[in-house]
């Protein structure tokens, strides 16, 4: 059996009066990609946060190979959804930032960088030359030059159009099996899930809890051409009725 890597037990997160999470236990095993799935407001990014030590669990624990995540925890690398890309770097400095502050630079490691997100030619160019895509290109790079254990993605490929998103997608299912990886991934999206996933794991309305977690049996590589049969379609409507429920009760609590 595969090593859990990152895991949270009997994790409780409340902000004031608001229950955010509940109860709640995750495992994640090492080079697993899992996908996390639910309604707005169910907790998924407070739980990110957690794995990230931005912030501390009010009760139930949180760890990382065994051990406990008490502060900014590096081995967990953030791929965030608005790429926050430092202006005033070019992509070569952006990717080398996290490096350099260790005195580790490595400059033949952020050319290596470049090619596998496939971003070469534009190693001297600034955020604002780059298109939405190169620029969370150069993002997940970054994030990789720091060599994380764990790939934590909160939506990153949302604010994208479709065949930007899709390009992505498959760029990133192919970046974490070459770098073997363990990624956490949050989306809204059930295609998406489909697309990357070894595992996808809905979360209930709040307070987020885990309702069910489903092993994706769709054959790797993945592409868009699986979208149209009929194992993709009843793995889909599975996990769309799962989802709806969650939906649909997390608006009933904001009449």
């Amino acid at each position: 059996m595969s090593e859990i890597l990152l895991s949270a037990k009997s994790v409780t997160q409340r902000f004031g009066d608001v229950v955010a999470l509940e109860n709640l236990d995750l495992g994640v095993k090492r080079e697993e990609f899992v996908v996390l799935v639910g309604a707005s407001g169910c907790g998924k990014s407070t739980l990110l946060n957690l794995f990230a030590g931005f912030d501390v669990p009010t009760e139930g624990t949180v760890t990382l190979m065994g051990e406990s995540i008490a502060g900014v925890e590096p081995r967990c690398g953030m791929v965030f959804q608005n790429y926050a890309l430092f202006p005033w770097l070019s992509v070569r400095g952006n990717i080398g930032f996290g490096p350099k502050l260790r005195g580790e630079v490595s400059e033949e490691r952020v050319t290596e960088l470049i090619k596998t997100v496939g971003i070469e030619g534009f190693d001297d160019h600034y955020p604002t030359q780059l298109s939405g895509g190169m620029k969370q290109r150069v993002a997940l790079a970054r994030t990789l030059a720091n060599d994380p254990e764990v790939l934590l993605c909160d939506e990153p490929f949302a604010a994208l159009d479709a065949m930007t998103r899709q390009v992505l997608q498959e760029e990133l299912s192919r970046v974490a099996a070459e770098t073997g990886k363990t990624v956490l991934f949050i989306t809204h999206s059930i295609d998406e899930a489909l697309l990357l996933s070894d595992r996808i794991v809905v979360m209930t309305a709040r307070p987020g809890r885990i309702k069910s977690s489903l092993e994706n049996p769709l054959p790797r590589p993945r592409s868009a051409e699986q979208q149209l049969t009929k194992e993709y379609m009843d793995l889909k409507r599975e996990i769309w009725e799962s989802v709806q429920e969650e939906v649909l009760a997390s608006i009933a609590t904001t009449r």
